[in-house]
């Protein structure tokens, strides 16, 4: 792809670092960029930067949060001895958008995956086993992806929980196995959540 501006090119190889943007993409996306009156490239900008700048991640739960203890941690409306094990914030999204849980999260951040060099320790675990053993937790809700890494996830952080004297439950399969939670439609997640089984019963499947 020949530019006739340096400057156009170094925008469109930049943006082509986005996941799913292809170099013609990258350059529609430009160049529809400078066809915009300059404040709202200066907006896109300027949120970019406190994206990057000042994001935070929530202390208890590591939900991404604007402070240090995110929203749905600071209600005191929410259950705080049922705790939702998610993989990211795209997960805690999607349970929410179903209004049908009232606990708390806690986002991991990844899923065990020896392929691509991911362990349990290069993801939120311990803070979790920390989190049950110190606080009077009741119920943790497995609601990972049905794949072969979500099973994997699950099954390991029940191992470490199994003999601390709490309720371990995942969420029904009317999630197709394979699936990511973040594309099942709210219904049928809302469902899940509400229909959940103990998880030693998944075990038996």
């Amino acid at each position: 792809m020949n530019f006739s501006s340096k400057i156009l090119e170094a925008a469109v190889n930049e943006i082509s670092q986005l996941p799913g943007i292809g170099k013609r993409s990258a350059l529609r996306l430009a160049l529809h960029m400078l066809k915009q009156p300059k404040e709202q490239t200066t907006y896109l900008t300027t949120a970019l930067t406190a994206l990057r700048n000042d994001i935070k991640h929530c202390v208890n739960c590591h939900n991404i949060s604007d402070v240090a203890i995110c929203e749905i941690c600071a209600n005191p409306k929410r259950n705080n001895k049922i705790i939702c094990v998610v993989e990211d914030i795209r997960d805690v999204m999607a349970i929410e958008n179903t209004s049908q849980f009232k606990g708390f999260y806690h986002v991991l951040g990844g899923k065990i995956s020896p392929m691509e060099g991911i362990g349990p320790h290069n993801l939120n675990i311990e803070s979790l086993v920390t989190k049950i053993k110190s606080d009077d937790i009741e119920e943790i809700v497995f609601a990972l992806s049905s794949t072969m890494e979500g099973d994997t996830t699950n099954f390991y952080i029940f191992k470490q929980i199994e003999n601390l004297g709490i309720n371990i439950s995942t969420i029904a399969r009317g999630i197709a196995v394979g699936d990511e939670i973040e594309y099942a439609d709210e219904i049928t997640l809302g469902r899940s959540i509400l229909n959940r089984v103990p998880y030693e019963n998944s075990l038996k499947l």
